[in-house]
């Protein structure tokens, strides 16, 4: 795969195109995809994707928090795996968003000499989504490339889309946002040094440093598998402010205790999987209390695995 961080500069023949944001690499994101670079091989020319970063929706000011389900290079990687050849991760800035569906389009053919675009039924794009479906057909014609729409992903009736993910994260259904991605939800951090509490009640946790800009699920104790390089740890992790040993406003941490391992993680990067939610966050009388509540929660945790 090759891995663009802007159209300057790209020269591509006889592309075969599709373009959306793709944040979280979802069940429907995975299917147009998979139909992409099926006909893209099997015509013989490049599958290529035009994704954006920042998100439109947070340049135009119609999301105050971006609250991505991917970093911009994990997203790639995803798109990548499914066998794209081309990924451009395209900035955008208010140039771009004024930018009328003619002049997106020209520049898109002077990079990619388009040949075929494929998108889903609601796409637009270029300046208050004037390209819509009928004005890209329309475009087709003057650019020289076929226009093929896909339907959209159900899921019991419900379009599969990442603003429905991101609202399961934040109600804690781990397991439901897992069904529309296709995959468990995954949270990357570097271990930073922490306050080692966990250490001296003799349950060590990993403190993940968190792109600030991700989407976090909501507070509470989580069952996880814990990636370090090619290794899988079961692992609990717990997602909240620590109100036992907290009095003030804190910023929610992600904590995760590794079952079986016994090694310094400092510096490290983990990666987080959620698999399952085990129950809120809760101040407790005791630290006693506590740390029995914890051990209850790794035999649950081992359970789920």
């Amino acid at each position: 795969m090759l891995y663009f961080r802007s159209l300057d500069g790209v020269e591509i023949k006889n592309s075969w195109l599709t373009i959306g944001s793709f944040d979280g690499m979802h069940r429907g994101h995975h299917a147009i995809l998979v139909k992409l670079v099926d006909e893209a091989r099997k015509n013989r020319f490049p599958a290529v994707v035009i994704t954006f970063f920042p998100h439109p929706a947070v340049v135009l000011g119609k999301r105050q928090n971006a609250w991505y389900l991917n970093t911009p290079d994990e997203r790639a990687e995803l798109i990548g795996d499914l066998g794209v050849d081309v990924v451009v991760m395209h900035p955008f800035n208010p140039d771009v968003a004024n930018l009328t569906a003619y002049e997106f389009i020209q520049h898109l053919d002077r990079h990619l000499d388009l040949k075929h675009l494929l998108v889903g039924p609601d796409f637009a794009l270029g300046k208050g989504r004037e390209g819509n479906i009928q004005r890209l057909a329309e475009l087709g014609d003057v650019f020289g490339y076929s226009l093929e729409v896909m339907p959209p992903v159900v899921n019991s009736d419900v379009v599969i889309s990442s603003s429905q993910i991101r609202a399961k994260l934040f109600e804690g259904d781990v397991a439901q946002a897992a069904r529309l991605l296709g995959r468990p939800y995954r949270i990357t951090g570097k271990v930073v040094p922490g306050d080692a509490r966990g250490k001296a009640i003799g349950i060590p946790t990993a403190n993940l440093s968190v792109w600030s800009e991700r989407t976090i699920p909501k507070s509470g104790v989580y069952v996880c598998k814990a990636w370090i390089g090619e290794r899988v740890w079961g692992s609990v992790a717990n997602i909240g402010v620590r109100p036992t040993f907290e009095d003030g406003v804190v910023s929610p941490r992600v904590e995760a205790h590794l079952l079986d391992f016994d090694a310094d993680l400092y510096g490290q990067e983990i990666k987080l999987d959620f698999v399952a939610r085990v129950r809120d966050e809760q101040r407790f009388p005791s630290v006693q209390a506590l740390i029995e509540q914890i051990h209850r929660d790794i035999e649950a945790a081992r359970a789920i695995l």
